[in-house]
């Protein structure tokens, strides 16, 4: 009995490691369409339609920014109590790209999430009844003054995104990745379950991912968190940051077709790009003055 249990663990290990090569095999040789938006920043989309990527259909895009050079900066804009889209983010601004950004107060508005801008505090973290934090305020993005971002995690301190001393912050999460290393996922269903996800990635050579999965819809499925982390890291990131995803996931570049949304935003429950929901706060890619 013992030797026949050794027998099925060695195979389901073996099952699920193979499993997970055949995957990252899959995208890493998919074939991407790259756009050139702009100096130093590509778009890349791909859609898995016969179920051979973690055995379902998914539709990925993401932004990628290479770091040397003259690339366009990356900066952040939050509303207060008014929602926008994230295309209505990106035409008021003048952006090359809009990334919907942290989680927010979907009836009244606002982020729940701590978010600075050029220096000033726009929104402090809305803690639990007890003051605990959610895992998406465990962890953040900060952009520097020449628009270069990097990825921060939560050192346990009660005032910790204050002392950050970038100007531009924003608290997001669950961080997925962190200097190579994955970090522990919780088995809450909002880990678990499928839903169209956001995501920033920084890579290995220092080019900046900003990643959108679609899902809810036979035509892509979306990703647990698990997969999510799998997915950036086969792309190649070193780091990776969780950002609000379900009907808020949205990607936004300048002129391109159908308003320029590239996803299919889940909130119409169609397959097309007007399902747009209205959010908080969103990052922006924007070309250098």
């Amino acid at each position: 009995m013992k030797k026949f249990l050794v027998i099925a663990i060695s195979t389901l290990f073996a099952f699920l490691a193979k499993a997970q090569n055949t995957d990252s095999i899959t995208l890493v040789k998919a074939k991407w369409n790259t756009q050139k938006i702009a100096s130093k920043t590509y778009l890349k989309q791909v859609h898995f339609k016969d179920k051979n990527l973690f055995d379902a259909n998914q539709f990925l895009a993401y932004v990628e920014i290479k770091r040397k050079g003259k690339a366009p900066h990356l900066m952040l804009r939050n509303e207060v109590k008014t929602k926008k889209t994230t295309s209505e983010f990106g035409k008021e601004t003048g952006a090359l790209v809009a990334l919907n950004g942290t989680f927010f107060d979907i009836a009244n508005g606002g982020s729940v999430d701590f978010i600075k801008i050029d220096g000033q505090i726009a929104q402090e973290n809305k803690l639990s009844a007890n003051g605990g934090r959610s895992q998406h305020q465990k962890s953040a993005l900060t952009i520097d003054k020449k628009g270069n971002l990097t990825i921060q995690k939560w050192n346990g301190e009660a005032q910790w995104e204050q002392g950050l001393a970038d100007p531009n912050v924003m608290v997001s999460g669950p961080l997925l990745r962190l200097q190579n290393q994955n970090e522990e996922l919780d088995k809450s269903a909002f880990t678990q379950n499928r839903h169209p996800r956001t995501a920033v990635g920084v890579k290995q050579n220092g080019n900046i991912i900003l990643f959108v999965v679609d899902g809810r819809h036979a035509n892509s499925a979306g990703m647990t968190l698990p997969e999510l982390q799998k997915t950036l890291t086969w792309l190649g990131c070193k780091e990776i940051l969780n950002l609000d995803g379900g009907g808020s996931t949205t990607l936004w570049v300048q002129g391109f077709p159908d308003n320029g949304v590239i996803n299919h935003p889940a909130d119409n429950k169609n397959w097309d790009h007007a399902g747009e929901r209205k959010v908080a706060n969103v990052l922006l890619i924007k070309k250098r003055k």
